[in-house]
């Protein structure tokens, strides 16, 4: 019938979250999952079975797909150019997505471009840290170039003997300034291939050990902060050649906003557009790979709020649905279809209204309860 196919390297719930909205627009979304109870292969109609680290099997992936995009950022570098360089459409591209897949290379560039940073500088050995503690102060926070997610590689450390082992076995990793700030945020734009970018709500992110548990929208910041957060966003998006959503995740501090972390792809910091924006990130995604014009990035409500539901001790969420529903009917969840694990990001839920800690309290007892937090 002349509507693409799409392509989605990764079976988690980001691309689960995009099959929806590709229903709709009447595009088929294939899925490179690996495994079959992959969060998307369970309930998309096309899916293949393989691994994205083999070349072999992305190639066969791509040949059934008019363009190629992403659910992580794990695939290798040199599969994405070997694919690029065999006419494959790739969005965003090896070269942008290169800035999401190595922290290192990340730091250079936006530092070549002018956009605030944490100081930061490349340890490979004690003594090298030792300096760069002494000179920006302590603790520093140490990373790993690749690899890193939801506070997963990542240390906080007082001394450079704390990193002693780490650093004998890794090789060189990125070492940050621990940066003083008000509160975390999440810049979310989409940029097409033609040009055309689209900003949403600067949203706040509620972290607890390094995992997401709320996003806020829209966060509560000055005009001037929430400003410059989207300029930089926008900016970096033009600067890397991204294609698709880019989540650019910030300090507000006093002096200004500082970039921490960025992804190519719709990204947790979003998910509050589902209900919450004129146009969810998944169908800009979409919309943006396609270079489609971008759809409209107004808030639906005053206030949204969303809370991750992180898995505990309760296997059963479904039996957790009956008080949700009846307890708020407003309230939206949605489930990933993901086996329950403790900390695992399994579902979320968002609530929308006028009254920003209502619409918190909200979201909040309704992720509480699936979670077995709240008993009564």
């Amino acid at each position: 019938m002349g509507f693409p196919v799409v392509g989605v390297v990764g079976g988690g719930q980001l691309a689960r979250m995009m099959l929806g909205p590709a229903i709709a627009l009447g595009v088929t979304v294939r899925v490179l999952a690996r495994s079959a109870d992959d969060s998307a292969a369970r309930v998309g109609h096309d899916v293949e079975i393989g691994d994205e680290r083999d070349l072999d099997a992305l190639r066969h992936f791509a040949a059934g797909c008019d363009v190629l995009t992403f659910d992580h950022e794990h695939v290798p570098t040199e599969h994405l150019h070997a694919l690029e360089a065999e006419g494959v459409a790739v969005r965003p591209g090896a070269d942008a997505l290169v800035h999401a897949q190595d922290k290192t290379v990340m730091r250079r560039r936006l530092t070549e471009l002018g956009i605030g940073c944490p100081r930061w500088a490349v340890v490979g050995d004690v003594d090298a840290l030792r300096d760069f503690g002494d000179a920006v102060g302590w603790p520093v926070v140490l990373k790993a170039p690749r690899g890193g997610y939801d506070g997963k590689g990542v240390r906080v450390v007082r001394t450079a003997q704390d990193a002693d082992e780490w650093l004998a076995t890794s090789g060189p990793l990125l070492a940050e300034e621990r940066v003083s700030f008000r509160r975390e945020l999440s810049a979310l734009v989409a940029r097409s291939p033609h040009g055309q970018a689209a900003a949403y709500p600067v949203v706040e992110t509620v972290q607890v050990d390094g995992v997401c548990r709320e996003v806020l929208a829209p966060a509560a910041v000055t005009a001037e902060h929430a400003v410059a957060a989207q300029h930089a966003a926008l900016r970096i998006a033009e600067g890397l050649g991204v294609t698709g959503i880019l989540a650019v995740e910030m300090f507000d501090t006093d002096d200004g906003v500082l970039v921490n972390e960025l992804a190519m792809r719709p990204h947790n910091s979003g998910h509050w557009t589902i209900e919450g924006a004129r146009t969810s990130q998944f169908e800009q995604h979409l919309r943006a790979v396609l270079d489609l014009p971008l759809g409209e990035t107004s808030m639906t409500a005053p206030h949204v709020a969303m809370a991750n539901v992180l898995g505990g001790d309760i296997e059963d969420m479904y039996a957790g649905y009956l008080h949700c529903m009846a307890h708020d009917p407003g309230v939206h969840l949605h489930m990933y279809g993901k086996d329950v694990r403790p900390g695992r990001k399994v579902g979320h839920t968002t609530a929308l209204g006028s009254d920003a800690e209502r619409v918190r309290a909200r979201a909040v007892h309704a992720a509480a309860f699936l979670r077995g937090d709240i008993d009564g």
